[in-house]
């Protein structure tokens, strides 16, 4: 019966799609919560998981069941998202230097130089220059921002991205 789903399933049928989806959904969840310790990971990797099995189905293979394909999809996924943590806490110092607030109350920089920085920032396109203020400035969660910009939280670590790259590229010549 599993390679029957397998095959169905490269066949583009929904119908047992959405069947593995209601039998492996809470465990999956529960995998991932298990290795993360967050919900909102658990959701984001379980929601990607499903939908990479869908888009990737042309290539699953008949010799696996549906639910090790399914769970070594998961597993990929949660291990290019540790990654990625890994890389954005290495940048967090630097990241954390950038913020205006943080900049200010510690004392690191003048007022002159704090100009400096949120003229920088008002040089950010209009939605990177959204995202970056409500994270950076006014300390909102990825989370929180989605919700209230109605953007992928994926969106908003791209639009982060970009704009601590520029910022640190144009602010380079004056620290």
């Amino acid at each position: 019966m599993k390679t029957t789903r397998t095959k169905d399933i490269k066949e583009g049928n929904l119908r047992v799609y959405y069947k593995v989806f209601e039998e492996y959904h809470l465990k999956l969840y529960r995998y991932i919560y298990k290795h993360t310790q967050s919900s909102y990971y658990a959701d984001e990797i379980v929601q990607l998981s499903f939908i990479k099995l869908w888009e990737k189905r042309a290539g699953l293979s008949e010799e696996y069941s549906i639910s090790t394909q399914l769970f070594r999809i998961a597993k990929s996924i949660l291990i290019d998202l540790l990654r990625k943590e890994k890389i954005r806490d290495t940048q967090e110092l630097s990241d954390t230097f950038i913020s205006g607030s943080t900049i200010q109350d510690e004392g690191i920089i003048g007022k002159e130089d704090l100009s400096l920085v949120l003229a920088a920032i008002e040089e950010l396109p209009p939605q990177s220059r959204q995202v970056f203020k409500l994270s950076r400035l006014h300390e909102l969660s990825h989370k929180e921002i989605s919700e209230q910009l109605s953007i992928s939280p994926k969106t908003i670590e791209a639009h982060i991205s970009k704009a601590l790259k520029f910022l640190r590229k144009s602010l380079s010549v004056f620290f």
